[in-house]
C-alpha cells in the first residue's frame, strides 16, 4: 500500500499540521510504502521571500524528523527536488475541464482571505494531483478541507486512463475524523493563512502568549456550557487523557469550568507532549549540511519512482517519438 502526503514550509508548522496528517504519516512506517515530502513548489502561491521559503523547507524537514519520521523507513523528500512533478503537471493540465478547477472552494477561500489571486493559486489542485498521481499513491492522508482537491486528483486520473489507456492509480482519501479539522484559536479551521495556529515548537512566553489567546465566550465559570461548540474543548481533547477529558466535560455541562485555568492546563499538555521533539529539532538543524543530505538521498529515491510513471505518460500522450 503506497501512502503519500506532503506539507507546506509555508510558515511554522502547528498542531493542525500533526494531527491532520503528520502523525497519520509517521505512525504508518512501518505498515506502508510511504511517500511524505515538503511541497515548495505550492508555497510558492503565497511566499514570496526567498530567505523564508528556503529557511521554511529545512525547518518543515527538521520538525518532521524531530517528531519521529524515519528517512530510512519511507521516501522523505522536497517537491521541487523532482522536477518530473511540473512535466506531469503540464500534461494534466491539458485535460483538466476549467469547471473541475473553478468549483475549487480553496482559491475562493484563499482569495477571500487575502492571498493574491494568481494561476498558480487557481491551478493548485492540477500540481497537486501530479504530485500524487507521479507516485501511483493508493491512499492520500488529507484534511477535510482538502478532500476536494483529491477528488479533483481521482477525476484528472480517471480522465486521462479513459483518453489514454491505464496509466495511474485512483488514490483514495485518508481522513480522520476524530481529528479532520482542528480549531485554531479563533474556532476557524487552524491555517497559516488565518493566523490562527498554535505552532509545534513554540515555547516559553511566545507558547503562553498562544494559548491564552484561544477565543472563548463570556459564560460565567459558574454557568454551565456547551463544550462541543468550544475550540478551547477540542484543542483539549486532542492532548488531555480520555479520564481528564470526562472530568473537564462535567464541568462544562454542569457549570465550574474555568477558562482561564482550562488554557494554562492545555499549556501543560502541549510542553509535556513535544518537549523532546523540541530538542531533537534543535539538534536537526544545528548540521544543515546533514539534514540536506538526508533531502537529497530521499529526492533520489523519489525521482527513481517518478521517471517510471513519466516514461509511461510520454509514451501514452506522443510526448515519445
Amino acid at each position: 500500500m503506497k501512502v503519500l502526503s506532503g506539507i507546506q514550509p509555508s510558515g511554522q508548522l502547528h498542531i493542525g499540521n500533526y494531527f491532520g496528517m503528520m502523525q497519520q504519516m509517521i505512525s504508518q512506517m512501518d505498515s506502508s510504502e510511504l511517500y511524505v515530502f515538503i511541497v515548495d513548489l505550492h508555497a510558492l502561491t503565497s511566499v514570496h521571500d526567498r530567505e523564508r521559503l528556503a529557511t521554511g523547507t529545512l525547518e518543515a524537514a527538521a520538525d518532521f524528523l524531530a517528531l519521529g519520521l524515519d528517512p530510512d523507513k519511507c521516501i522523505f523528500w522536497v517537491q521541487s527536488d523532482v522536477p518530473e512533478v511540473c512535466e506531469l503537471t503540464w500534461v494534466l493540465s491539458t485535460i483538466a475541464p476549467m469547471g473541475l478547477i473553478e468549483r475549487c472552494h480553496s482559491y475562493k477561500d484563499k482569495v477571500a482571505k487575502g492571498i493574491t489571486a494568481s494561476h498558480g493559486l487557481f491551478s493548485y489542485p492540477v500540481l497537486m494531483a501530479a504530485d500524487i498521481l507521479l507516485y501511483q499513491a493508493d491512499r492520500v492522508p488529507v484534511g477535510k478541507d482538502q478532500k476536494q482537491h483529491l477528488e479533483v486528483a481521482r477525476d484528472l486520473a480517471q480522465k486521462f486512463n479513459n483518453e489514454f489507456g491505464h496509466t495511474f492509480v485512483i488514490p483514495e482519501p485518508a481522513i480522520s475524523e476524530t481529528t479532520a479539522i482542528v480549531p485554531g484559536l479563533d474556532g476557524q479551521k487552524m491555517s497559516k493563512s488565518y493566523g490562527n495556529t498554535i505552532p509545534i515548537f513554540l515555547e516559553g512566553k511566545q507558547l503562553k502568549k498562544r494559548v491564552m489567546a484561544i477565543e472563548t465566550d463570556a459564560t460565567p465559570v459558574e454557568d454551565p456550557k456547551d463544550p462541543d461548540n468550544c475550540n478551547l474543548y477540542s484543542l483539549l481533547k486532542l492532548f488531555a487523557t480520555p479520564e481528564r477529558m470526562k472530568e473537564i466535560r462535567g464541568l462544562y455541562v454542569n457549570g465550574g469550568a474555568a477558562y482561564g485555568y482550562l488554557k494554562l492546563e492545555l499549556l501543560d499538555l502541549l510542553n509535556e507532549k513535544y518537549s523532546d521533539a523540541r530538542k531533537k529539532k534543535a539538534e536537526f538543524l544545528s548540521d544543515p549540511a546533514e539534514l540536506k543530505a538526508i533531502l537529497a538521498k530521499g529526492a533520489d529515491k523519489a525521482r527513481e519512482k517518478a521517471v517510471v510513471t513519466l516514461d509511461l505518460v510520454r509514451d501514452r500522450v506522443g510526448l515519445k517519438y
